[in-house]
């Protein structure tokens, strides 16, 4: 047992004895810092594309973006910036968070490693590309539309603008990671399928408060926009729990003595009928 040798040496040597929990917290620690400094150096690289990154969000609107303070267009790079450091930083993110976990898997799951780098990965960047292809546009032709009818002029600011289109593509690229992180819970027995199948109801709700949070506009036509696809990524979790996931444990067996006594009738009275 290396655990409690490890533990009985560091006694022996005087250091403080550390309990499994606060390894684990340590850990945790270490590769939280690992995360940082990589996003922080990617954010750094992505501000020096800043001005692409900003006609690329651009592309659905086709009118100039002003600016009405001073300060608006360098904290709309820095956050088109932080949006391009946590893209860049996903599988550094998705690398520590499977080491993390690692220690619960069989040895036989451990070598899926770099197959759930790219998976998830690819369903961040998937989410990403929903969003800015399919949800940004949409939401962004109704809520102008609905302003054009009403004899209004657009003039939207690029701060604004900005933190309409980070918000849809970060969520989005999260919530795309919906069925994989089910998925990993479901083979840690953490959660099963029958179980969020019974919550759904409460899911729903979640989804739906979530998104009235995350939403930039307070229509009901974004927030439903919004919550459609989570609901469905929320399913489509749960399917692949069905399919991929852990079974539950079985039980311990009862004893073989137990296991082959046959059933004894008896009588009204408790006692055995010979």
């Amino acid at each position: 047992m290396p655990a409690v040798s490890d533990t009985l040496a560091g006694a022996q040597a005087g250091e403080p004895v550390r309990t499994p929990l606060q390894r684990h917290i340590g850990d945790l620690k270490r590769r939280l810092y690992w995360c940082g400094a990589c996003f922080l150096v990617a954010c750094v690289f992505t501000f020096t594309y800043a001005d692409e990154m900003i006609a690329w969000l651009k592309k659905p609107y086709s009118d100039d973006l002003i600016f009405y303070a001073p300060t608006e267009a360098i904290f709309a790079a820095i956050k088109v910036a932080l949006l391009g450091g946590i893209t860049l930083t996903m599988p550094v993110i998705l690398y520590h968070l499977w080491k993390f976990f690692e220690p619960a898997l069989l040895p036989g799951e451990r070598r899926w490693i770099i197959p759930f780098l790219a998976i998830a990965s690819g369903f961040f960047a998937m989410g990403v590309a929903f969003a800015n292809f399919v949800i940004v546009p949409l939401a962004l032709h109704f809520m102008l539309q609905f302003g054009v009818d009403r004899a209004l002029v657009p003039q939207i600011g690029v701060g604004l603008y900005v933190d309409f289109n980070v918000k849809f593509l970060l969520t989005f690229g999260f919530a795309f990671e919906m069925p994989l992180i089910i998925t990993l819970l479901s083979r840690l027995r953490v959660l099963t399928p029958d179980l969020l199948a019974r919550y759904r109801r409460h899911a729903i709700m979640v989804n739906l408060i979530l998104s009235a949070i995350l939403t930039p506009t307070s229509d009901l036509f974004n927030l439903l926009l919004m919550a459609g696809p989570l609901i469905v990524l929320y399913e489509i979790g749960i399917l692949s729990a069905r399919v991929f996931g852990r079974p539950p444990a079985r039980p311990p067996q009862e004893e073989d003595g137990e296991e082959g006594m046959p059933d004894v009738p008896t009588g009204t009275a408790g006692r055995r009928v010979v």
